[in-house]
This record gives C-alpha cells, structure tokens and sequence, in this order.
C-alpha cells in the first residue's frame, strides 16, 4: 500500500484542505498516511503564505527532502496551498524535484497531476481558479470523531490591503446549501455531533438554494440548527462587513449556536483601518458586539490584532489597547505585520522602529493575556457542557473537551466518554486551559 506525507501550515482551512487531499488520494490511489516522511511515496507541503518568509520555510523543507528524492527517484513531491498560487512556475525553476505544484481550488486534481507527472516525465503546474469545482469532485468526508469542518466557502473579496487572500484563493464563491447540508448529514451518520463552518470570510456566504434563490449565512446557521443530530455549531472565520442584523439575531434565536465569536478587528484605530481598507469604524465594530452581547450576555468574543500596520503612531496603537480593555476580548491572535508581496500595503511607507513594533506586540499581549486570565477567572465554579474530544494531553487518565465558549478544560473520567457530551464544573484556571470535575448523574 503506498504511504502519503502531508505537511500542513497556516490555517484551519488549511488544515481542512489538507484532509481533503489525504480523501482524495485515498479514494483514488488506495494510499494511507503516514508520520514517517522517509516512508511516504508522496511527499505533500500544504502551505501557507500569510506571514513573512513563509516562501523561504518552504524552500528550506523541501531542500531537507531532496535526499529521499535522490534515494527513491519514484517519490512524488507536490508543493500546494498558498504559497503554491503565489510562486507557481518559479517553485519548479528554484526546486527542480518537485513533481507538482497545486492551488488551493485544485487540489481535487492531484491525482490527476500525478498521473500525469509519471506519464509525461515533466513537472506539473495547475494554480487555477476553477470555483466550485473542487467541492463537486472531493470524495463524501469521513471521520471517526464527534466533531468536524465543514468548508462552506472559498476565497475572499474584502482586500484589505496587507492580505494575500483574494490573489492567492480568490474572491467569494459559495457552496449551494444543499451540498453543506448533504456533507453535515454524511458527518452525523458517522457519529458527528459538533460543526464548525470554515472558510476565509464564512459570514459572507451567499449559497445558492434549490429555487434558485441565494441564501445568507444567517439562514444556513438555521437550517442546521433544525438538524436533530447535531448539538452545537460553531463557525470561523469572519468579518466585521457581514455581520448584517440577521445574522447578529441568530445568536437571540439559535441556541445550537455557541457563546463564541471569533471577529478579527485588526486595529483600534480608525485611521489605521482606512489604510487597512478594512471598511469598518471601531463605533461600528463595538455597535456589532454590543448588540451580540445584547442577545448572548455571556458571550465570548476573540478577535486577531496586527501590530506595527505601516504608519501606525503610538496614539493608533494605544486606541487598540483601549479598544481591547473596552471590548473586553478572550483568547485573541495578534502579530507583528509582516508585508506580502503583491499586496498594496508591502509598497506604503513604514519609518517605525523594529525595535518599537515588537515592544508594542508585547504590550499589547500582556493586555490580552490578563483579559484571558479574567476570563477564565469568571468560569470557576461554573457547570460547562463539555463535548469529550479525546484523552488529554497532559494525563492519560483525564479526558479533554472543549467548552462552548471554546476553552479546553481537562478533568477525570473514561475513555469511553468520547465523543459525549458532560457536564463538568470548572475548579482550576490554568494558562489556556481549564481543569474541571466531573458531574455525576
């Protein structure tokens, strides 16, 4: 049986793309993975080109691959994801080994890639953008766990302009509603009790209907929450754009819905988001989270910070902190801004200090972290319903799951717990983490 070795960077989209290659490879070539990369007969990157010298890790991990290369001429090596869309052609003139480089939409292609790659003798190329395609030919999904992905749209038309997104997936195109609905009803026959809808922008699924009608995202998060097997729904990521009022009322309407919002905001400042082109004030921001709020009082919202945006004063970057303390996130991402090629924000003008940028990340994720901590603080003595996920990492003999407002919490209890829903009473904060009691009933 011939072994496949995938390398996943970046994201949950990624990480989902990723899955769907191993599906497809199994489906048409019969090959199971493998954590052995000196075991694989191909050797799959799936990468990711948000942060800086993303392209040079590539090259640098292929360079450790080329001995197996030399060693099994018959190995195949595919570079795909981001990375793949942005470099194309030049990864086969830099890195002559590689067999076959894909897009994101085309990876429902690799066998034929690879077919024709041992038929030909000649390296293949294929970073199109064929839309929905990729979904029409993906095999039906499989899983052995309680919870999975559902990619329900790809691409993102927003560019702002210090991402790739839009050049590297393409714009918005959404999957029809039926096709979510048929893979969630595989899912729950294989014992799926817990979704999360990805994509690059999710609320801003526009999916065609069987009338030929389009539907908003606020209609598809209802029509799951009628699926009697399903018993939570969670959804990443999105954007302050389409967060219309029909989908802030799901959160008064659709308890399967989690008490979790994950709202990248970016910046605190105004001015900053004009140059991000991000298409939102910070008063449009705070009204989207206080009418969420206003509907869910014990929601938790997180949120992705970029620190050191060309031009960014110190004022714009203490409006961010303010933004924080008034908002009050949770466990939120934040990073120092890196320019990617292409984008309009790589060629804006930047005089601030290295040195300046990394003391602000660090403030400002001193700030976060004693917001998580709050949080969590507020969580001792609670009752969470908890989706068992596995056996924790930290101790054979505790079980791990993940709270509706999506903190890990580990407590005492059985395997045979997996895969189940219980309720467990948080009695210990720890960094990230949550440990908990079992509640017997």
């Amino acid at each position: 049986m011939k072994k496949l070795y995938i390398k996943t960077y970046g994201c949950q989209m990624n990480e989902y793309d990723s899955d769907k290659m191993a599906d497809v490879l199994r489906a048409c070539d019969g090959m199971e993975q493998t954590d052995k990369i000196e075991d694989a007969d191909v050797i799959l990157f799936n990468t990711c080109s948000i942060r800086e010298k993303a392209e040079e890790k590539v090259f640098s991990d292929l360079g450790r691959v080329r001995p197996l290369k030399a060693a099994k001429p018959g190995l195949i090596i595919g570079v795909g994801g981001c990375v793949a869309s942005q470099e194309g052609n030049v990864i086969i003139q830099r890195a002559p080994y590689v067999d076959v480089v894909f897009g994101p939409q085309t990876l429902h292609r690799l066998p034929e890639l690879i077919k024709a790659r041992r038929d030909s003798g000649r390296a293949q190329v294929d970073i199109s953008f064929p839309e929905i395609e990729k979904f029409d030919h993906l095999p039906a999904p499989q899983t052995t766990a309680s919870s999975a992905f559902v990619s329900i749209m790809e691409g993102c038309s927003k560019y702002c302009t210090f991402c790739v997104v839009p050049y590297t997936r393409g714009e918005e195109v959404s999957r029809p509603i039926a096709d979510v609905l048929k893979d969630i009803g595989e899912l729950t026959r294989q014992g799926v009790q817990e979704v999360t809808l990805i994509g690059q922008n999710v609320n801003a699924y526009a999916g065609a209907s069987d009338d030929e009608d389009t539907v908003d995202f606020a209609y598809l998060l209802q029509a799951i929450n009628e699926l009697p097997e399903i018993k939570r729904i969670r959804y990443s990521t999105s954007h302050p754009r389409d967060m219309s009022q029909r989908l802030i009322d799901v959160y008064g309407n659709t308890p399967k819905l989690v008490s979790h919002l994950h709202l990248p905001v970016q910046s605190g400042s105004d001015r900053v988001l004009a140059a991000m082109k991000r298409g939102h004030t910070v008063l449009e921001y705070k009204s989207i989270i206080r009418r969420v709020r206003a509907l869910r009082p014990d929601i938790c919202v997180t949120s992705d910070f970029i620190v050191g945006f060309p031009g960014e004063t110190e004022a714009d970057f203490e409006a961010t902190l303010k933004l924080i303390e008034d908002i009050g996130f949770d466990n939120s991402f934040s990073y120092l801004y890196s320019p990617r090629p292409g984008t309009p924000a790589a060629e804006m003008f930047d005089d601030t200090p290295q040195e300046v940028k990394v003391s602000r990340l660090h403030r400002l994720q001193e700030k976060l972290s004693s917001l998580e901590d709050a949080v969590g603080q507020s969580m001792l003595g609670s009752v969470q319903h908890v989706l068992v996920e596995g056996i924790s990492k930290k101790d054979m003999l505790e079980m791990a799951g993940r709270t509706d407002n999506n903190r890990v919490i580990n407590f005492r209890g059985s395997p045979g717990m997996i895969g189940r829903f219980v309720d467990v009473t948080v009695t210990q904060v720890v960094r990230h983490t949550l440990r908990g009691e079992l509640i017997i009933t």
